[in-house]
């Protein structure tokens, strides 16, 4: 992969944080985290940037990059239908299987695709709890 620029270096950070603030047993969507970040016209490239989260390395060590699959909640990161996105094969089962170890109810459709109930598993803060305290403080 070619090396990324200061600016895209800023905006993966600053979803990797974003998302890594979703509590456990919740999910949001692209489009929140998008918001969130302040830019609401980029969920899309919040997709990207979970595309490209590396995974640890086996013996986790130090080479291990800041943002990886063992320390960003990839899995609470649904679209807007509450559905989780197709991907490669066994991705979505994958995703789901991780969202239900967390005791979130993934249900199947009639085309085998993946729902979640936001009303009841929906995360959708104004702002970040990590901004908030630095606005209350």
């Amino acid at each position: 992969m070619a090396p990324r620029s200061e600016e895209a270096w800023a905006w993966f950070a600053a979803v990797y944080q974003a998302v890594q603030e979703i509590p456990h047993g919740h999910v949001t969507s692209y489009g929140h985290i998008a918001r969130l970040v302040g830019r609401p016209e980029c969920p899309r490239q919040v997709g990207v940037c979970l595309k490209h989260l590396p995974s640890p390395s086996a013996e986790g060590s130090e080479q291990d990059p800041e943002w990886h699959s063992g320390n960003v909640p990839w899995q609470r990161v649904i679209n807007s239908k509450g559905c989780i996105s197709p991907r490669g094969p066994g991705g979505a089962e994958r995703q789901a299987a991780a969202l239900r170890a967390e005791g979130v109810e993934v249900t199947r459709g009639h085309l085998g695709e993946y729902f979640i109930d936001f009303s009841a598993y929906g995360w959708f803060p104004d702002m970040l709890p990590s901004e908030a305290a630095d606005v209350e403080g």
